[in-house]
């Protein structure tokens, strides 16, 4: 244990100093005012991470991290394995350390995922992520990315009951009383055999309900990837595998290490940055009940708090 929290503090220390030689972007001011620093920040957040479909709140691990890397030989494979555990450690964001802990993040290379993805569609379509119709499951099964992650989340409320986020009728039912039936003679109450329910605090704010992750695959197709150094790549599936990001399409407004497959940005980014280790500390630090807007906005605020603003 001792060694484990002498590395994460390193590799915190060592990414933190890297960060902070990377280019400013081509015009851009030196220093900002309050609000501006604030409104920059809160705009790389809404940029960089996905809220999830059901609770439109940002997702984070709650159980323990457990990955798992395979298609690459054992010391590559535990190198990432590695990484993926230190950043997680500088986050705060839960880690089982059992050594026969089951794996939650599936770390897969493969020449051929488009295969793979075909095969997860037909027999585990959950662990693609939530979505509804054959068509959205089709869209969602194709790999578009070199590095690609599928989000299977999971809801819960305030009661600690939680529910793995998915379309397929689980058979809960729920049972309603027939309220517009007064005064015409009572009727039989209505059962809804697939109906969801959730216990809530009702306030708008902060209702009580939570995103967790529940399983996270991410698939590297190596032949793609022809030059890339495996540090900075495992820094990119750390990213992955702690939060749930947007496809990145474009550069992020800070450099990140989202923007490593991403040409034509205003800056060279070879690892973790600053920017990404203090979002990821502020996500595993946010209030998770609270809504999409008022998570953003308390992430922006320890990202400032955090980078010494």
């Amino acid at each position: 244990m001792v060694r484990a929290l002498a590395f994460s503090a390193f590799l915190l220390s060592s990414l933190l100093a890297a960060s902070a030689q990377a280019p400013a972007p081509s015009g851009a001011s030196v220093r900002m005012t309050e609000a501006q620093l604030r409104e920059t920040l809160t705009g790389f957040v809404k940029s960089l991470a996905a809220p999830t479909p059901l609770t439109r709140k940002l997702a984070r691990w709650e159980s323990g991290i457990c990955p798992l890397t395979v298609g690459q030989p054992p010391a590559a494979a535990s190198f990432i394995n590695g990484q993926l555990h230190a950043i997680a450690a500088a986050a705060g964001a839960p880690i089982d350390a059992k050594p026969d802990c089951t794996p939650n993040i599936e770390i897969v290379f493969t020449t051929t995922p488009q295969a793979l993805l075909d095969n997860v569609r037909a027999h585990d379509p959950d662990y693609l992520g939530y979505a509804t119709g054959s068509a959205q499951k089709n869209k969602l099964a194709t790999v578009t990315r070199p590095i690609q992650a599928w989000y299977a989340t999971e809801t819960r409320d305030l009661r600690g009951i939680s529910r793995i986020d998915s379309d397929q009728p689980k058979g809960e039912g729920i049972t309603l009383p027939c309220f517009t039936c007064a005064g015409r003679g009572g009727g039989a109450p209505e059962y809804l055999p697939n109906a969801r329910y959730a216990t809530v605090t009702g306030n708008h704010l902060s209702d009580g309900t939570r995103s967790a992750f529940h399983h996270i695959l991410i698939v590297v197709d190596p032949g793609k990837l022809a030059g890339q150094e495996i540090s900075p790549l495992a820094d990119y599936i750390a990213m992955l595998a702690l939060a749930q990001l947007n496809a990145p399409d474009a550069c992020q407004q800070l450099p990140s290490v989202a923007d490593i497959l991403t040409s034509g940005c205003a800056w060279k980014v070879t690892g973790m940055t600053q920017t990404d280790l203090a979002f990821l500390r502020g996500l595993y630090k946010m209030n998770p009940e609270a809504s999409l807007a008022t998570q953003q906005s308390e992430i922006a605020g320890r990202m400032k708090d955090t980078m010494g603003r």
